[in-house]
């Protein structure tokens, strides 16, 4: 595959998502591509597709504009340690793989960079490595109450009890013994 070709107009649709070309989205792009080779993956419309992604930078947009994974499907989770390394997974057949960015020379400016990235192969870009992450469940539904404190719906996951009442995470007051509210007196 040629990558310094723009592949089905992706390029443009990640690019019109993000606001801006830059590195950061070059690096999303070429990874997303090369998932697609090596898994055999197709754009996700449920969660076929997972991404979990060890950063939360420019890179994940085009991700999620190349490979249909978002939040709001459950198919984009974030293990966050500030690396450039995103762990994909193909649920039809059951292949995984975990791509970690290679160090790029030193002492680039931003548009250096940027050039540079553009002219990569993903060989060039990409460690392959296994995923040392166990692919997740499919996302769940959770049934939702009122908070009864400040009257919001909440996803059952997330209520606590709190003096016999049923409270959100924002209402629900953390149990701190150096920080003990006093009484009023």
């Amino acid at each position: 595959m040629n990558y310094t070709i723009r592949k089905e107009g992706l390029w443009e649709k990640a690019v019109a998502f993000h606001g801006h070309a830059c590195g950061g989205l070059t690096i999303g792009y070429r990874a997303a591509l090369y998932a697609i080779e090596l898994l055999d993956l197709t754009f996700s419309k449920d969660e076929q597709v997972v991404c979990i992604s060890e950063n939360d930078t420019c890179s994940v947009d085009a991700i999620q504009v190349i490979l249909g994974c978002s939040i709001g499907k459950g198919n984009l989770l974030f293990h966050m340690r500030g690396k450039q390394a995103f762990s994909f997974y193909n649920r039809k057949n059951g292949k995984s793989l975990r791509l970690v960015l290679k160090p790029k020379p030193r002492e680039m400016t931003r548009d250096e960079s940027f050039q540079y990235y553009q002219s990569c192969t993903p060989e060039e870009m990409f460690d392959i490595k296994e995923t040392t992450i166990r692919l997740p469940g499919q996302a769940r539904l959770f049934d939702s109450y009122v908070c009864e404190c400040c009257g919001e719906s909440t996803g059952a996951n997330w209520i606590r009890l709190m003096g016999g009442k049923k409270v959100c995470l924002d209402c629900y007051g953390t149990y701190d013994r150096f920080h003990i509210a006093e009484p009023d007196r």
